[in-house]
């Protein structure tokens, strides 16, 4: 009969602990590969039972991945507003001259981008840095400023962008924002669309006597609103040509004023 030191067994226990520790880690390794490789197919709407077996499971939980919905069509629009580049000139806080920059206006970010004139990178920079920026579009010139230090009546306003169309009096302010549209195609009376979007949108604004800007919709009956003493031009100058350039409208009226 042999008899086993201490030092001996403990050895032997030890190497046994060892081989099983890999080789439950080999198993462990075989299995992820295996199930790596399973989800490389899609295999349809998963079945009943499973989703019974998964729907206590925290969202969060390691190794848990939700189907992709390959009816969705991503995002169109982007947050730019010329979504190109145009010639511009360009006045920077602290400066006096305007630098001359291929441009244009991230309105989500709210910030400037332009090519660098030597390195030819495309970079930008916050609106708080910047005073004024003409842009040369179509044989025209748009001038764009930002609104730090306006007063709004209704709402506070982060540092925007936007478009002079009429200086003061009555100054007249146009400013483009992206609205984000969710995508809307599962319910059964849903417009089916299968993509979300980034859409220009634009609002308008007046400023009143006290420098205060309002609101306004390019229509008589908000115009008139603002200006009651002046309703009867409004109605008229708004009636004569019902298929004219709205903005044009609102100009040419407050001109007048």
């Amino acid at each position: 009969m042999k008899i086993f030191s201490c030092t001996a067994i403990i050895g032997s226990v030890h190497e046994l602990m060892k081989r099983c520790t890999i080789l439950f880690i080999s198993f462990l390794h075989i299995v992820n590969i295996y199930a790596q490789k399973a989800d490389i197919h899609q295999s349809g709407v998963m079945a009943g039972q499973n989703l019974k077996a998964i729907e206590n499971i925290s969202p969060y939980s390691t190794g848990i991945v939700f189907g992709f919905d390959p009816r969705y069509e991503g995002i169109k629009g982007t947050t730019r507003l010329f979504d190109t580049l145009f010639a511009s000139e360009i006045l920077f806080r602290g400066q006096e001259d305007y630098i001359r920059l291929d441009s244009d206006i991230d309105l989500v970010r709210n910030t400037l981008i332009f090519v660098h004139p030597s390195t030819a990178k495309l970079m930008e920079i916050s609106s708080e840095f910047i005073v004024e920026i003409i842009v040369n579009k179509n044989d025209k010139q748009l001038i764009y400023r930002t609104t730090k230090g306006f007063i709004f009546e209704k709402e506070s306003q982060e540092n925007k962008f936007y478009q002079v169309l009429k200086e003061g009096p009555n100054k007249f302010i146009k400013i483009p924002e992206k609205k984000f549209i969710e995508a809307n195609y599962q319910s059964n009376y849903s417009p089916n669309r299968r993509y979300d979007e980034l859409k220009l949108v634009h609002k308008y604004y007046i400023a009143d006597s006290e420098y205060i800007f309002h609101l306004v919709q390019l229509n008589k009956k908000s115009l008139a609103k603002f200006f009651p003493n002046k309703k009867e031009l409004i109605n008229k100058d708004f009636g004569e040509d019902s298929d004219g350039n709205a903005e044009e409208k609102v100009i040419l009226i407050l001109k007048k004023f």
